[in-house]
């Protein structure tokens, strides 16, 4: 798991081309993903579960610290990718069981949460190379595909095929434009 945030740290540095340690002392979505990463490699061990609980325990007061500190909300459940990417702090919910793949961006004001009725209430998974504009929301037992972007302020409840840009409420697809120019 520290391998992901030494990812995570070094995408900071491509995007400011900062030092790692201002870095840390100035990036609340650095902050956020340190401590998502460290409690999701205890979640994740093979501790003893006795230990495993006290240690989770400790986890879940660091992470409402940080909840209130930078508005990010992380839970250690949930599964999230190598060089993930906070663009701005602030308002952001993810799932405790929402799945994010490798190389995804986000920024302020996402949700990415549950929804929908039926077999389609569920977490979306998204993909690899996922940008997501401010603002938006993605809900409900949908895919969205590798290589996509959500513009900002859309409302994403259906599948995003891959290499798609999505805009509105309800997001539909605009172009094949793919996140290349997005995330790097």
């Amino acid at each position: 798991m520290m391998f992901y945030f030494n990812s995570d740290l070094k995408k900071y540095k491509h995007y400011s081309c900062k030092s790692g340690l201002t870095l840390l002392l100035t990036q609340q979505g650095l902050w956020a993903l340190f401590v998502y990463r460290i409690n999701s490699a205890i979640y994740r061990s093979a501790l003893p579960q006795f230990v495993k609980k006290l240690f989770l325990l400790f986890s879940v007061l660091c992470q409402k610290w940080i909840e209130i500190v930078t508005g990010i909300s992380i839970p250690y459940t949930a599964q999230i990718g190598h060089s993930f990417y906070i663009g701005h702090f602030g308002n952001i919910i993810i799932n405790a069981n929402a799945i994010i793949g490798n190389n995804c961006n986000i920024s302020q004001g996402v949700t990415i949460g549950v929804s929908g009725r039926g077999d389609k209430r569920g977490v979306p998974v998204l993909g690899n190379n996922i940008y997501i504009g401010a603002n938006a929301t993605i809900v409900g037992k949908i895919k969205v595909h590798d290589n996509s972007v959500i513009a900002a302020n859309s409302l994403v409840i259906n599948d995003v095929p891959e290499n798609t840009t999505v805009l509105g409420v309800p997001a539909v697809p605009i172009n094949t434009n793919s996140s290349k120019d997005y995330i790097f």
